[in-house]
């Protein structure tokens, strides 16, 4: 199967430097989203530089609760911050912030990827292989929901005075 992803995207009437502050703040996201509880920085790291680890707690009412250790894969000040949960060579999932300047301010893109690596998903498609589209959509469904509260939240933090 190929590697499922989804892409959101908003316009954001603020420049990219007060963007990018924003989502380079891991702490941050838990924030907008109802499975990722709370994230932290790794033992040996303390911000967002290309290499850098940090840990998420999360709870999915079909899976449980879990923990993951992620990898901060791109760091492209102002224009790009992506991390790999899990193995980088084999991730689970793969996301990432884009950054555009545009004349009113600055796009932002969020774009989530799942796997190679094996997830909460992958257990679901081995219960249930003849489900396998639909358990993969429903999990995109899912990203894409709190991917667009994510970047709505994001709006209005960086419009906000």
């Amino acid at each position: 199967m190929a590697r499922p992803a989804v892409s959101v995207y908003a316009d954001i009437a603020a420049p990219p430097g007060r963007v990018w502050d924003l989502v380079s703040d891991i702490g941050l996201l838990p924030r907008f989203s109802t499975e990722l509880r709370s994230v932290e920085w790794a033992d040996g790291y303390r911000q967002a530089q290309l290499g850098a680890q940090f840990l998420s707690t999360n709870k999915h009412p079909e899976i449980g609760a879990w923990t993951t250790r992620s990898h901060i894969t791109e760091f492209e000040p102002l224009h790009v911050f992506g991390w790999s949960v899990g193995d980088p060579n084999c991730p689970v999932a793969v996301w990432r912030f884009e950054l555009n300047p545009t004349a009113d301010g600055t796009r932002l893109s969020y774009t989530a990827r799942i796997g190679p690596g094996r997830s909460g998903v992958t257990m679901l498609i081995e219960r249930e292989p003849d489900r396998a589209r639909d358990i993969v959509d429903g999990r995109l469904r899912q990203f894409t929901s709190s991917m667009e509260a994510t970047i709505a939240g994001i709006k209005v933090l960086a419009e906000s005075p």
